[in-house]
């Protein structure tokens, strides 16, 4: 059983499927707490209720589209994702999961987009010292992240908001082994188009001065801050 948050048809706004058609499934609950997270209603407060992996498919039939994109909250967390990865896959579909890298699950998956927690991400003073003592222990997570590399093709998604944030990025690659630089991504942390753009103003020249990618949050611009995209 997979608790589910939402299920909807929307465009890929991140990464290197950007401007991709894709069904988002969205799963809830989290083993991270996050004090930025814009989709608290998949983590903090997990909303939803739970379903069979033949309810999920059930759910999707009417779309058309060939990408699929299991996300959260934590897709990770539920031991049933393999086999939703795996039905989705008979059923011609393009999986990405998208995950913070700190569960290691062997799952059929096309695109593992990963995007490990810095230190930014503490979220001391918005919550209890036993969810920042929880969230501490668990987001640094090198070696599961180093697995799921392994699995197949990735793609490493960096929530920035500083300088600061960015060289924590260099060190954090510095003690990851056999990553592909073209691969790692820096991504700003913002949820309205004008924070966007004041973070993009610096981030934009640090990613080209360090040869690394710079992922923006399109679906942002498109849409809003808002469920549902």
């Amino acid at each position: 059983m997979i608790r589910i948050s939402e299920i909807f048809q929307s465009v890929q706004g991140e990464g290197f499927l950007t401007g991709t058609p894709s069904i988002f499934i969205r799963t809830s609950g989290c083993n991270l707490r996050c004090w930025y997270c814009d989709t608290r209603y998949a983590s903090w407060e997990p909303e939803g209720s739970t379903h069979s992996v033949a309810e999920i498919l059930k759910q999707i039939e009417g779309f058309r589209i060939e990408h699929v994109v299991l996300t959260g909250g934590e897709p990770m967390i539920f031991e049933a994702l393999p086999e939703l990865c795996r039905e989705l896959k008979v059923r011609g579909k393009h999986v990405t999961i998208e995950t913070a890298g700190t569960i290691d699950r062997q799952a059929p998956c096309d695109l593992w987009s990963i995007s490990p927690k810095l230190s930014n991400s503490n979220p001391l003073g918005y919550t209890s010292q036993q969810w920042v003592r929880k969230h501490e222990a668990v987001r640094y997570a090198p070696q599961v992240v180093e697995s799921l590399m392994a699995k197949g093709d990735y793609q490493l998604k960096f929530v920035v908001g500083s300088i600061l944030d960015a060289e924590e990025v260099l060190e954090y690659l510095s003690h990851l082994r056999g990553y592909d630089r073209h691969r790692v991504m820096l991504m700003p942390r913002a949820i309205h188009t004008e924070q966007l753009d004041v973070q993009l103003s610096w981030l934009a020249d640090w990613c080209k001065s360090h040869d690394l990618r710079l992922c923006d949050r399109q679906h942002i611009r498109w849409f809003g801050n808002r469920r549902g995209t």
